[in-house]
């Protein structure tokens, strides 16, 4: 028997963000004031943006029941994607005007299991930001216990925007 899942949309509805003309860090000191510029997997994974300053970003979530795995624990997916999201947006804070970035890899460390419900902080931090790529690194810790539960290193390409 197969079962689909369907779950409400939220389309990303930021106006168009001008790269042209713009920073990395603009755009997420944009995102840190404004919630129309979120993308809507925050809200799936239930992690926010909480800080924003060159070269570091910091996100805050909680995993839920819906984040968790067959035996209970929050999948490593999660871990994945908040760490993705922190280091990726740290080094989006070293890119100039006129260019984007994605990521092209990134390793995650499970150190320890967040239980569910449990308020998470993820730290990302760049180590290089060049021309081309740019290097972070990211944990995330207990608010509350300040426990390390996951570390891990990204690595992103630096290209020019697209012509408009």
């Amino acid at each position: 028997m197969t079962k689909t899942i369907t779950a409400p949309r939220r389309m990303f509805d930021a106006p168009a963000f001008d790269f042209h003309s713009r920073s990395g860090l603009d755009f997420m000191q944009t995102m840190l004031r404004d919630t129309s510029y979120r993308p809507p997997i925050g809200d799936t994974l239930n992690f926010t943006l909480v800080a924003v300053d060159e070269d570091r970003v910091e996100f805050h979530g909680m995993p839920l029941q819906a984040h968790t795995n067959p035996m209970g624990g929050t999948h490593g997916g999660w871990y994945g994607a908040v760490l993705d999201s922190c280091m990726s947006c740290a080094v989006m804070t070293r890119v100039p005007a006129g260019h984007i970035y994605t990521t092209l890899e990134y390793k995650v460390s499970l150190v320890r299991a967040i239980p569910p419900e449990t308020r998470v902080a993820a730290v990302g931090i760049v180590q290089h930001a060049g021309r081309s790529t740019g290097i972070a690194s990211g944990e995330i810790r207990g608010i509350e216990d300040g426990k390390l539960y996951a570390s891990g290193t990204a690595t992103c390409l630096i290209m020019k925007a697209p012509p408009q």
